[in-house]
């Protein structure tokens, strides 16, 4: 899921953010068409956004250490099963792409013909697995964060706190909440929910690691993962507990007082603070954004995440329930 997040980010993600930047700062090359295909134009965070499906297959194969045939040949199975997957597609993509690629480990170098028979029984096997389960696992998925996005509206302050704990609690263990949130489509209000809790963990480990982890912590959690901080989960899990309460006193002030929402791409809700993915997915479908809009980002995405783990980590610390060094990466 890792991979999956990080074919993700380099395509879906990062295309998004440059057309938010476009649009936002009226920069030219980056809102004019670059490439026009089968009527359809394209800018260039248009077609980085395209290509999410092959991005996604090549680089789930390449963490199942697939051979380069069989990884070059994921391109198209990739991109077909994306778009037979539809708005679920991220989903459909993880697991045909597994599929595919183990076929085409299974039969590489097996033939003195392997160069036309990996890349067939690969394409093939893709496509068939394609055929038969994206469309179901892309409709499922799409289902249930659709499910998620409409009890949030009827329940804010409960699905607030819910899906702000869960997807934080997902994005600090070593599955990929970016792939999650993408794969389920989660936008709008439960995609800010997200947002909040992707934050509390990498701004609240951040801070409160600081003692152990000074600036290079800061810049490493806050503006990359909260991941880092698994082993030290694994030995004194008290340390958690930190974050997970932030999170669920911002996920329903994201709710209920700002009604923040993830207008961007949904893999921007798993994101957090990571290259400040998840205030710009937030930003992104902005016209007239007020100062109340503003205060409110900047409350949820930092300053809540930090002054409480800030205090709830000093009277952690004084409790002896995190020891000096509990913390240090």
């Amino acid at each position: 899921m890792s991979a999956m997040a990080q074919g993700l980010f380099c395509t879906l993600l990062i295309g998004t953010i440059l057309n938010t930047l476009g649009t936002q700062f009226k920069i030219g090359f980056l809102t004019e068409t670059i490439v026009t295909i089968a009527s359809t134009p394209y800018t260039i965070g248009g077609l980085a956004q395209a290509m999410v499906g092959p991005a996604m297959a090549v680089a789930i194969g390449y963490a199942l250490k697939a051979p380069a045939m069989v990884l070059l040949t994921l391109v198209p199975v990739g991109f077909a099963t994306n778009a037979m997957g539809g708005a679920g597609g991220a989903f459909a993509v993880y697991v045909v792409s597994i599929l595919a690629a183990e076929t085409g480990k299974a039969v590489s170098k097996e033939t003195k013909v392997d160069i036309l028979v990996t890349p067939i029984i690969t394409l093939l096997a893709g496509l068939g697995f394609a055929a038969l389960v994206a469309a179901p696992i892309g409709a499922g998925a799409s289902w249930i964060g659709n499910v998620i996005m409409w009890a949030t509206e009827q329940h804010p302050f409960i699905m607030g706190m819910l899906v702000s704990a869960i997807v934080g609690i997902c994005l600090t263990l070593p599955i990929s909440s970016a792939a999650i949130c993408a794969g389920l489509g989660l936008t709008g209000l439960a995609g800010g929910a997200a947002v909040a809790g992707c934050c509390a963990q990498m701004v609240g480990f951040a801070v409160m690691s600081f003692r152990e982890n000074r600036w290079a912590g800061i810049i490493s959690q806050g503006l990359g993962t909260s991941m880092l901080q698994m082993a030290n989960i694994i030995r004194n899990p008290r340390i958690w507990a930190v974050p997970i309460i932030i999170s669920l006193i911002t996920g329903p002030i994201a709710t209920c007082v700002f009604k923040m929402e993830m207008n961007g791409a949904a893999v921007n809700s798993g994101m957090g603070t990571c290259g400040l993915c998840g205030p710009i997915g937030v930003w992104t479908g902005w016209t007239q954004p007020s100062a109340f809009d503003w205060f409110g980002l900047a409350l949820i995405s930092v300053v809540i995440p930090a002054v409480l783990a800030a205090v709830l980590g000093l009277l952690f610390r004084k409790a002896g329930w995190i020891r000096e060094g509990d913390l240090k990466l």
